[in-house]
């Protein structure tokens, strides 16, 4: 791996998306517009709904556009054959997949930055913890759909295939990792898959932040999402095919 190769990378991806209005509108705005959406509906509710359930869909939300942006982003980089010139070039695969993990970072920072802020400010977010950990973590998240997205672009042929992995691997973690039921009141056997879930711990984390648990407390899950993220570049970095057959 070589910085500098790794850094034009994502040079290259940043002014891309400066240039693609849509996506960049996607990627910074949807999390927000999807929050005020939650407020709205638990507007009329005295029972603290909403502080209930936000922490875990500001996990939530970031991840999903980030994993569908990157994985779909990345398939059409090979299909219109830029991978394979990419990797003509003296550039390792680890340059490529990191390149564009911190391009997605960088957008990742400015879309947290964004959804907490207008969650704890605007729409009136109760949480007990730090605001700069709380939007730490969602930055944590958002990268971590980022990272998932590298990986599984390198099973589709197609950008409809790409999306098709949002069921599979995004609906499930939805459903297991705490929002709906909490994990350790779910049977036994799905308690123990959502044990193996990234988003698992990524809402732990969030929702530990708002009850105000102590940082040491917070730190393990913190660890685990950061694990798998670094987990998901390498595995992106081994299976990268320059083309898609």
């Amino acid at each position: 791996m070589t910085p500098r190769v790794t850094l034009a990378v994502t040079a290259r991806v940043l002014t891309q998306l400066r240039r693609d209005h849509r996506t960049l509108a996607l990627l910074l705005v949807m999390p927000c517009l999807l929050m005020t959406l939650l407020a709205w509906i638990f507007a009329d509710s005295d029972s603290g709904v909403f502080d209930r359930v936000a922490p875990g869909l500001l996990a939530l939300f970031p991840f999903i556009v980030m994993f569908l942006v990157t994985s779909v982003t990345t398939l059409r980089e090979r299909t219109s054959g830029t991978l394979e010139r990419l990797l003509a070039m003296p550039m390792g695969r680890l340059d490529l997949i990191l390149g564009y993990a911190l391009a997605f970072g960088v957008v990742a920072c400015a879309q947290a930055a964004l959804a907490v802020a207008l969650s704890v400010g605007a729409l009136g977010l109760d949480i007990a913890g730090s605001v700069w950990l709380l939007g730490a973590i969602a930055v944590l998240d958002a990268v971590l759909g980022t990272a998932l997205g590298l990986f599984v672009s390198a099973f589709a042929r197609t950008e409809f295939q790409a999306v098709q992995f949002l069921p599979a691997l995004v609906i499930p973690q939805m459903l297991l990792c705490g929002l709906l039921v909490a994990r350790d009141q779910l049977p036994r056997a799905l308690e123990l898959v959502s044990d193996v879930l990234p988003l698992s711990y990524a809402v732990d984390a969030m929702t530990a932040v708002c009850r105000g648990d102590a940082t040491w407390d917070i730190a393990s899950d913190i660890g685990l999402v950061a694990a798998f993220v670094v987990g998901f570049v390498a595995l992106g970095a081994l299976t990268l095919r320059r083309r898609t057959p």
